[in-house]
């Protein structure tokens, strides 16, 4: 394990962008855990494959947004480490 040293500026800037990052992972979190199932009773009109799209979204659509979020978080995060020098080995 390396030491590394951080500068307040450097760590100021790495916190920025990580915390920017966050929410907008919790935004993403936030319209499709919540907002999307309040509409869903009108997006039951719309079929895909027979299944109204309200279900579509509230069984398959939110989960899948959510392992994809995951996935999009991890890697924008381990950008930001290696461009600020903090990277795990």
């Amino acid at each position: 394990m390396s030491d590394t040293t951080i500068t307040p500026e450097k760590a100021k800037a790495y916190w920025k962008k990580t915390s920017t990052l966050m929410w907008t992972v919790f935004a993403i979190w936030f319209f499709s855990s919540l907002f999307i199932h309040l509409f869903a009773p009108s997006l039951n009109t719309i079929k895909i494959l027979g299944f109204p799209l309200g279900f579509y979204m509230a069984a398959q659509g939110s989960l899948i947004i959510f392992v994809v979020t995951l996935f999009w978080f991890a890697r924008k995060q381990n950008a930001i480490d290696e461009e600020f020098g903090v990277a795990e080995d």
